[in-house]
C-alpha cells in the first residue's frame, strides 16, 4: 500500500513493489517528470522518497520498471478512495500537505 505522511518538515511516500527493478515518483511537484524522483528500495519490497513540499494538494503516480501506476499491481478504475480521476482517462494518487 502506498502513502504519503508528514514527517517535521518532509513528506515520505511509500510503494509496495517487492519485485520492481526500478521505481520513481512523478507528479505536481516535479512537473510529472518520470524520472526526476527516484525512489530507494528498503526492507520487504517497499520503497521510499521523501520530499520537502510546502503545505498544499498534490497529484502523483508511482513510475514502476517503467509503468505509471497508482500502486504497484493495482488496476483499479475510478474505485480507489486515495486516488482521482485524471486527463488520461486513468487515476492519480492526491496527498494532502498540511
Amino acid at each position: 500500500m502506498s502513502k504519503a505522511k508528514r514527517d517535521s518538515s518532509e513528506t515520505e511516500f511509500t510503494c509496495h513493489a517487492p519485485d520492481a527493478k526500478a521505481v520513481f515518483l512523478a507528479g505536481t511537484f516535479n512537473d510529472w517528470k518520470a524520472d526526476a524522483t527516484p525512489m530507494a528500495k528498503a526492507d520487504a519490497g517497499k520503497w521510499t522518497a521523501k520530499l520537502d513540499l510546502p503545505a498544499g494538494r498534490y497529484e502523483f503516480k508511482f513510475v514502476v520498471d517503467g509503468d505509471w501506476v497508482c500502486e504497484a499491481n493495482c488496476h483499479a478504475k475510478g474505485e480507489c478512495p486515495q486516488c482521482v480521476p485524471n486527463d488520461m482517462g486513468t487515476m492519480n494518487r492526491v496527498c494532502e500537505v498540511q
